[in-house]
């Protein structure tokens, strides 16, 4: 039997409750923050401020302190609009940020969408490859398949940062969402790479309206058709600003909120800026849902 209650199912069940990266297993009965750490001198929520070498390694530090289990640096923008970055340059500015946050305990990430870094940040002993191309760029694939076991993250956007807001026509934008991810995942498990080391985002914010971003909130459980844990990133979009009239800075309760709501509708991993105030929320959230353990609940 495959249906709701069949082998099929409780199989999928069983892979989204861990996910595995080259140095960590990391346990996703209960969800999991993931720290930003934008080393770009244009990035639409810090404005550069870590571009400093120095500060960049500070607010790993800092993240980890605040409870992230994961971190994720990237070396180029992918705002609305981002103009793109040579793979030298964006290597030159994630490497030695790369190398720091690795002493740090917590599984790191590098967001990027190009294998040449891919490939050094692997040597170098990063967990997880973070894409918002799904690994389609050439050889993008070749370098993680090639990898024993390191975590990948898929995400779905159409067409480039500078451009994807002028491609936001969908028919049924969580069906057309859910069905390119589910497609990812079988095409990059076809290559070699262990479904467990695989996790899917929705790309909020990457080619959507506002309206579809909400959507894909409202009807996220839909994602879990991909049979990989959901990662989302609502931390400080421009569609909060929308509803709260908030600037960037401003964004915080409303991150948060959506945060937690987003592991309500089965997130795994969230992606955030505010770590602190997420990793409280979420404790909230699991003593309420009744998921935090009884000891800390009885002392």
């Amino acid at each position: 039997m495959d249906g709701a209650d069949g082998p099929v199912f409780h199989s999928a069940r069983r892979l989204m409750n861990a996910w595995q990266t080259t140095r960590f297993l990391i346990d996703l009965t209960r969800p999991r923050v993931m720290g930003v750490v934008n080393v770009t001198p244009d990035s639409f929520s810090e404005g550069g401020f870590y571009i400093d070498t120095q500060a960049a390694i500070a607010h790993c530090e800092q993240l980890v302190r605040d409870g992230a289990d994961l971190l994720d640096i990237g070396g180029e923008s992918s705002r609305p609009g981002a103009a793109p970055v040579q793979a030298d340059d964006e290597w030159q500015r994630v490497r030695p940020v790369l190398a720091a946050a690795l002493t740090l305990g917590v599984a790191v990430s590098v967001d990027t969408c190009r294998p040449e870094v891919m490939q050094q940040a692997l040597d170098q002993g990063v967990d997880v490859i973070n894409d918002i191309r799904a690994l389609a760029a050439p050889q993008a694939l070749d370098v993680v398949a090639r990898h024993p076991a390191c975590g990948v993250c898929l995400m779905h956007m159409r067409g480039e940062p500078a451009t994807m807001q002028h491609e936001t026509r969908y028919t049924d934008v969580v069906a057309e969402v859910a069905a390119f991810l589910v497609s990812r995942v079988e095409t990059v498990a076809a290559a070699g790479v262990a479904r467990q080391r695989i996790v899917v985002d929705p790309g909020i914010g990457f080619g959507k309206s506002v309206a579809h971003n909400f959507a894909l909130l409202r009807q996220q459980r839909s994602l879990l058709a991909a049979g990989a844990p959901v990662l989302v990133g609502w931390s400080r979009k421009s569609s909060l600003g929308v509803v709260t009239g908030r600037a960037v800075g401003e964004r915080l309760a409303a991150s948060v909120a959506a945060a937690v709501m987003a592991v309500e509708r089965g997130a795994s991993i969230v992606r955030v800026h505010d770590v602190a105030a997420t990793v409280d929320a979420l404790k909230v959230w699991s003593a309420a849902a009744g998921t935090m353990p009884s000891a800390t609940l009885n002392p």
